[in-house]
């Protein structure tokens, strides 16, 4: 789509990656493709390049949640994506501020970046999602992260629906995401109230290797639901999306590739 006059504004709260191929400067580009404004917060800084993580630095939970509130009480935002929250201190801080918006939220749960390096959570990713249930919408796992908050190992489908439910439940749906399990397809499993959907689509090879899939994702789907699409729907459109960017992806930097 391309973006119009009078965009609305899309909440993005996420770490900053300095290659740009995740976080907070991706989820920017993700918005502006679906023609929506990115306004937000950066909750954590990195020191990474594209091959690794090698030093994460949380912000100050006060500041995290002062920008936030004047944001919220300032500019109305018509949907948003949360990424990496870094420790339990500032997701409080910002589901304080989150408060203040009744819109559509995704959280992407990012834990450790796929490519290795160190921890994007400190703590138990379960009290950051306990402290977020009452403003979002969907929370988005990969495997990995799915294991963390549903507390038992998730290896294959049977274990992505099991899991989808146990995570889900109190008005919001999960996303339990396979792009990492072998096959032909690519299937992510959606737990929204009493549903239980399997996603499917093509696999692109080694899209597995690819940096900013997930953030990509979820900032996708909430530039659905800001538009009306129900879950179901804005999930598949984002899927996609990332589809299609997967076949073409971004050389930043000497390691890996990017989504965009």
């Amino acid at each position: 789509m391309a973006r119009g006059q009078g965009a609305g504004n899309l909440l993005l709260v996420a770490g900053l990656d300095p290659s740009g191929g995740a976080g907070f400067l991706a989820d920017a580009r993700v918005a502006e493709i679906h023609g929506l404004r990115p306004v937000g917060v950066v909750t954590a800084l990195t020191v990474q390049t594209t091959s690794d993580v090698a030093a994460v630095e949380p912000v100050e939970p006060e500041l995290v949640g002062a920008q936030l509130g004047a944001l919220l009480s300032d500019a109305e935002v018509v949907a948003g994506a949360i990424g990496m929250l870094g420790d339990q201190a500032v997701a409080e801080a910002v589901a304080e501020a989150l408060r203040l918006t009744a819109a559509p939220l995704v959280w992407d749960p990012v834990l450790r970046a796929s490519a290795g390096g160190a921890a994007l959570y400190r703590g138990d990713p379960r009290g950051a999602l306990a402290t977020l249930r009452d403003h979002i919408a969907l929370v988005t796992p990969n495997l990995a992260e799915a294991e963390a908050l549903a507390g038992f190992a998730v290896e294959d489908v049977a274990d992505m629906r099991r899991a989808a439910r146990a995570i889900a439940g109190d008005g919001v749906a999960c996303l339990v995401k396979g792009g990492h399990l072998s096959g032909g397809a690519a299937v992510d499993v959606l737990a929204a109230g009493d549903e239980l959907l399997d996603i499917e689509g093509a696999r692109v090879p080694g899209g597995e290797d690819v940096h900013g899939t997930g953030g990509a994702l979820a900032t996708a789907i909430a530039c659905h639901l800001a538009r009306g699409a129900s879950l179901a729907d804005a999930a598949r459109a984002a899927a996609t999306f990332v589809r299609e960017r997967l076949a073409a992806p971004v050389r930043s930097g000497r390691g890996r590739t990017s989504v965009l």
